[in-house]
Order: structure tokens, then C-alpha cells, then sequence
């Protein structure tokens, strides 16, 4: 973070010094005592399992100067504010401001789905051009966007942040935080249909982060999501289309998998066509390279640059379509950060790309669906085999329908549709099923913690 005294952040967000304001942090802006370092500002939030309050010692033994608290301690300097996340956003909101006066383009994701691997391919790509924040994993709320926003600094030209929506007013919130000069909106899916009632209640909380950009700002959107599309009257900002249709502006041609089933394909923009042989597994990053792309463009980028660096890019945030091999020859591809419909259609798809003597497929739930959970369960077991997965592993109580859609659409039950209660039947089962050549994708809702389940398999801890 830039250095701040103590005063600076008691003005930025509203909170009263005890101890001496003229403290400076000079180190980062951490939640967990257990990474404070010299100069850190430790903040101190109160959750549900844990106070972080109880290791304000912990905090000054390791450095820290200073502390965001609701409840001071008389051994450390803090600045005491009402809700310790909120007074979190108001410091990255100063942090922010004035970063961007000096120079700094922040380009923020957002979609039902896609949103951590297309981060990760854009923060890579801007990477080549400048010095770039865009953490790992999904940093994406109330606490982890401001806590991207303070890892900046004077030296930062490109800052990724991703942004989840829960509700209304959720990523219009994040906006308030840090306004982006570039916007991308990737999808519109069923992620937490249960909390938005439709796919047009998930479209309006999406289309907020266009209705944030100012004119000179530019929107990206993916132009093969209807729903996307029909965001660009709300932003006053230049649109950019991206996706596979002669009308977009950035498109993708020829698309092909390799082997490990990596997409390859011809980016088409402005007049020029490059090669592009992702790294990534599933031809869905087809759609995330794309809107990466626009982003990178929209931001300074040459075409070419822009199909080399997405060419050099790696797979960076855990869980998300990770594929080892076991000495034995067992792949197990672990996709278990989260799921919904639309992702486990697509990590199904990448599944049926990669070379096997059998395709296995072990889902978990998909949680916050609403009141069509049990028939979009059972849809699942269809959509897998129809995908051709040969075995159809249901694991956990919430996911029985995901085993009956797959005997319904042919597969033995009992054989090769089976519903397990837990992740060690799971285990069980699988260890006596799985044999040279096999492929076992594992994916579910993040709360069903079934990257356990793959790390079982791979024979190590998570």
C-alpha cells in the first residue's frame, strides 16, 4: 500500500486515533495476523467463527504499527471505527483515488461464471505491458476488492479486480470503492438464482459495473450472451463486443482443442488475425480469453501482444479445471471452486475433450439454485451423460437427483450412476474403481468442499 499515517486513515474512514496519529504505515493491509510483517496495518474483523480482535497481540508481535479495530487495544496504535469492512472500503476508496490521479487504469470482471480464470488470463496479459495487481483466487467481495485495491502502489499501471454480486446494489457498492475505466461482463447464468428470483434479476445487479463507467471509460461484452448484450444502453461508456459471431469486435475463428483438450483458435480484431493455444483446459476459455482480450485492448494493447501473452499464460487460481496425473495414470481434473449450471455444463464438455479409456465424472451439489434445484439436479445426470461420461458419481444428500437424472438417461444404477452420502464413501468407491487410463473429474459447489475429495485422490493434503 501507499504509506499512510495514522491520521490519513482515521480521516479516510471516519474512525477516532488512540495511540499516536502520526504513525506511518509504511507495509500492507492484511486480515490475518499470521502474515503481518513490519510497517503492516493489521484489521481487525469480527466474524463468525473467528474475532480478530483476539490476535491484536499476535499482530504487534510481528510487526504491525497499527490497527483498524471496533475495539482498541492499549498496546498498539489504532483507529477505532464502527464496522472494521466498511472503514476497509472507505481506506481503499482514498487509496483509489489516488492512485488513479496518478495514472493508474483499473479494469474490473464481473459474470455468473468465469470471472477468477478470466482475471487470471488478463492480469497475465496487462503483465507484458506494465507492472500489474490481479491477486489469486477470488478476492471478489466487501473485504477481498478493497484489500486488492491497498496491495497497489505509486509503481502499479494495471489494476484487475473481480467483483461478486449477492444482491442489488452489491457490485454498485464495489464500484463505489474503485471505479473502473474498463468493465467486463462475461455472463449471465444461474449462480445464486435462489437470491436473485431470475436471470433478469442477475442481469440488473451484473449491468451495474457498466452503469459505473464514465464516458471515456469502455465496457466490455460478450456478445454471444443476449443478456450481456442488452446491457449496452445502460453505459455511457464505448462499448466492446466480444465472441464468436462475425458482428463481434473481437472474435474468435477456427477453434480447435488440442490433446489435453487446450483451445486453440484465430483471434479476429481490428483488421488483424493472430494465433492464440491457451494453456487452459475447456473450450469455455475460449469465451474468457475473448473478453480478456477486449479488456487488454481497450486498455493499450496491440492485437499481437495481446495473442501472445494469452498464449504464454498459465492456469494460476486453485481448483478451477487443475489436472494431474497420478503415477498410476488416473487423471483427476479438480474443478471443485464452485459450480452452477452453466460451469459444470462446461467443465462436463472439457471432460469429454481429454483423451480416456473411461470418463468419470463426481459432482457435488450446486447450492443457492432456488426452487428449481431438484429438476436442475437431475438435468445435471442427463446433460453428463449426454456428454458421454461413463460413470456418474453423486456425492452428498443434496445431489441424489444428479445420480437419478443419469439413470434415466441410461446408466446402470448402482454401476455407473451411483449416489454416495459423503466424500469417504466417495473415496472408498472410487478406490476400487478407478484403473489406468481413466479420467475423474470432481466438481461442486465451493460448500460442499469436494476439492478435498480430488486432493484424497491425489494422494496428498489440500
Amino acid at each position: 500500500m501507499i504509506a499512510l499515517t495514522v491520521a490519513e486513515i482515521a480521516e479516510a474512514t471516519g474512525g477516532r486515533v488512540e495511540g499516536d496519529p502520526a504513525t506511518v504505515v509504511t507495509g500492507a493491509v492484511t486480515l490475518d495476523s499470521r502474515a503481518v510483517a513490519a510497517g503492516d496495518l493489521f484489521v481487525a474483523v469480527a466474524g463468525e467463527r473467528v474475532d480478530g480482535h483476539d490476535y491484536l497481540g499476535a499482530a504487534v508481535s510481528s510487526g504491525a504499527v497499527a490497527a483498524l479495530v471496533t475495539r482498541p487495544d492499549p498496546a498498539l496504535t489504532c483507529v477505532v471505527v464502527d464496522d472494521a469492512v466498511v472503514a476497509l472500503g472507505r481506506l481503499a476508496a482514498l487509496v483509489h483515488g489516488r492512485l488513479t490521479a496518478g495514472g493508474l487504469r483499473t479494469l474490473a470482471i464481473t459474470g455468473s461464471s468465469g470471472k477468477t480464470s478470466t482475471k487470471d488470463l488478463l492480469g497475465q496479459v496487462l503483465a507484458t505491458a506494465g507492472a500489474t495487481v490481479s491477486p489469486p483466487g477470488s478476492y471478489n467481495n466487501d473485504i477481498g476488492l478493497p484489500l486488492t485495491v491497498l496491495s497497489a502502489d505509486e509503481g502499479t499501471e494495471f489494476l484487475v479486480l473481480e467483483m461478486g454480486a449477492r444482491g442489488p446494489g452489491h457490485i454498485a457498492r464495489l464500484c463505489g470503492v474503485a471505479r473502473p475505466q474498463v468493465g467486463v461482463v462475461l455472463n449471465v447464468g444461474s449462480a445464486h438464482l435462489g437470491e436473485f428470483g431470475s436471470p433478469d434479476g442477475i442481469a440488473q445487479a451484473k449491468g451495474e459495473l457498466v452503469e459505473a463507467l464514465d464516458e471515456d471509460g469502455t465496457a466490455v461484452l460478450n456478445a454471444d450472451d443476449a443478456r450481456v448484450l442488452g446491457m449496452a444502453p445502460r453505459t455511457r461508456a464505448r462499448v466492446v463486443t466480444t465472441g464468436r459471431g462475425e458482428e463481434a469486435v473481437v472474435r474468435a475463428t477456427d477453434v480447435t482443442l488440442d490433446g489435453s483438450a487446450r483451445p486453440r483458435f484465430t483471434l479476429v480484431t481490428a483488421g488483424e488475425r493472430h494465433a492464440v493455444a491457451l494453456r487452459v483446459v475447456g473450450e469455455h476459455q475460449v469465451a474468457n480469453a475473448l473478453s480478456a482480450a477486449g479488456a487488454a485492448l481497450a486498455a493499450g494493447m496491440t492485437p499481437e501482444q495481446v495473442a501472445g501473452a494469452l498464449s504464454a499464460a498459465e492456469p494460476r487460481s486453485r481448483w478451477r479445471m487443475e489436472v494431474d496425473r497420478r503415477d498410476d495414470g488416473v487423471i483427476v481434473v479438480n474443478d471443485a471452486y464452485n459450480a452452477n449450471p452453466e460451469s459444470m455444463r462446461a467443465a462436463l464438455a472439457a471432460l469429454a475433450g481429454l483423451p480416456a479409456t473411461r470418463r468419470i465424472a463426481v459432482l457435488g451439489a450446486m447450492a443457492e439454485l432456488g426452487p428449481d434445484a431438484d429438476a436442475e439436479h437431475v438435468r445435471l445426470g442427463r446433460d453428463a451423460v449426454a456428454a458421454g461420461v461413463d460413470v456418474v458419481i453423486a456425492v452428498g444428500p443434496d445431489a441424489v437427483g444428479i445420480a437419478e437424472g443419469a439413470t434415466a438417461s441410461g446408466r446402470r444404477a448402482g454401476e455407473e450412476s451411483v449416489h454416495v452420502p459423503d466424500r469417504a464413501a466417495g473415496l472408498e468407491l472410487l478406490s476400487e474403481l478407478l484403473r489406468p487410463g481413466d479420467v475423474v473429474l470432481v466438481k461442486a459447489s465451493r460448500s460442499y468442499g469436494l476439492e478435498l475429495l480430488a486432493a484424497d485422490l491425489l494422494g496428498g493434503p489440500e
